[in-house]
């Protein structure tokens, strides 16, 4: 594990870059969580990924499947990935502060 500075503060991650302490995620966390994953400016519509991303996970403890994640927020697959170009598990999730997805989502 390594301490990187995300928001201004030093915050744990896995060896591919996820939280380990996802309560100390917040909004500037996740900006720099984007830059890392190669999203320059977080719009609306991340916001809405994340968000939503975050509460599934706070509700049912892990990530949703990638259908409920693209129904619930009204986006293509291929939406997801030009917003997240390395996906939603990896890109999407790791933004969102929540815990590495073990399964497809």
């Amino acid at each position: 594990m390594a301490e990187i500075t995300l928001g201004g503060k030093e915050i744990e991650v896995d060896e591919d870059g996820f939280m380990e302490e996802p309560d100390l995620w917040d909004q500037n966390v996740a900006i720099d969580l984007a830059k890392i994953e190669g999203v320059q400016e977080m719009t609306e519509r991340h916001w809405k990924v994340v968000n939503y991303i975050r509460g599934y996970c706070q509700k049912f403890g892990i990530a949703p499947m990638i259908k409920k994640l693209c129904n619930e927020c009204d986006l293509k697959l291929k939406e997801i990935y030009e917003m997240f170009p390395s996906g939603p598990a990896k890109g999407a999730c790791k933004v969102a502060g929540v815990p590495k997805p073990t399964g497809c989502v």
